[in-house]
């Protein structure tokens, strides 16, 4: 599985979607998320922006990982255009959403797509990840997993019954659902890849607490990358949808935070402290 350390993420940027993407990969970011929904995003403007950094930067496609998901019709805005016809069988809809993100993308392979959430019912849920698992077995798909899940059950489930583990998961890791504890400890126990989003704009308290001011001060950032760092330390690959070019340039860099050889006992304590708090301690 691709060590990601940090992605871009491309909801709600509308028409600043491709000169977004084009800043966010020439200010370092290698990842980027994107979902086949033009409710919420714009999956085409990903692809110009591919274009522009292949044709104009030398930018590879293969130098980026591109993610994207199949929303179901749930979560979709019945009044734009659709990427699959919504009263055609299931498995039909995923395929004609994975043919349109490959024409969207300009590529002939995804790095990850997800499952935008789960179905209405389980069984739909195992029928829709049958879909990803014949994909992946194609060739066209490097990893498979699903957004929006909090039931350990259905991850399990897609794994028991779904016939194979999902390799990534994309959840709120938020103050607001207390870190999705229970989600995020099965994913770190099987290997699975932990995305986040919310992952700033839900966490004031934490951004705010005198411990994690404290650790920024000490490793001279910002508490926002600072909270990245902690996230990226405990197994969690945050997503970041920034439209701020110096932020980019902080958020890809805060990897580079080292604590390893950190012996000053009140970084130790602050940074056990946040720890803490994550882990419902506090």
């Amino acid at each position: 599985m691709t060590t990601l350390k940090i992605i871009y993420g491309t909801a709600w940027k509308k028409e600043r979607t491709t000169a977004l993407v084009v800043s966010a990969v020439l200010n370092g970011f290698r990842a980027i998320d994107t979902a086949c929904q033009p409710k919420h995003y714009r999956e085409d403007l990903v692809g110009e922006a591919l274009l522009i950094l292949r044709d104009k930067h030398g930018i590879r496609r293969e130098d980026l990982y591109i993610q994207t998901k199949f929303t179901p019709i749930g979560g979709q805005d019945t009044a734009q255009p659709l990427p699959y016809d919504p009263s055609s069988p299931l498995e039909q809809q995923i395929e004609s959403s994975f043919e349109r993100s490959l024409s969207n993308l300009h590529t002939t392979y995804l790095d990850s797509l997800l499952l935008h959430s789960p179905l209405s019912t389980l069984q739909q849920t195992l029928a829709a990840w049958r879909v990803l698992v014949t994909l992946q077995d194609s060739g066209k798909v490097k990893h498979i997993g699903v957004s929006n899940t909090y039931d350990v059950s259905i991850l399990d489930a897609l794994e028991t019954q779904g016939g194979r583990r999902a390799q990534v998961v994309q959840n709120r890791w938020y103050e607001g659902n207390q870190w999705d504890r229970d989600v995020w400890a099965y994913c770190k126990e099987r290997g699975i890849q932990y995305q986040s989003f919310w992952t700033l704009s839900g966490a004031p308290n934490l951004l705010a607490h005198p411990s994690m001011q404290a650790l920024a001060r000490a490793k001279n950032c910002t508490p926002a990358q600072m909270l990245f760092r902690v996230a990226q330390l405990r197994g969690v690959t945050p997503l970041s949808g920034t439209t701020s070019e110096q932020h980019m340039k902080e958020d890809v860099t805060v990897e580079n935070i080292d604590f390893e050889e950190t012996s000053d006992g009140q970084v130790i304590s602050a940074l056990e402290a946040v720890t803490s708090t994550l882990d419902g301690k506090a």
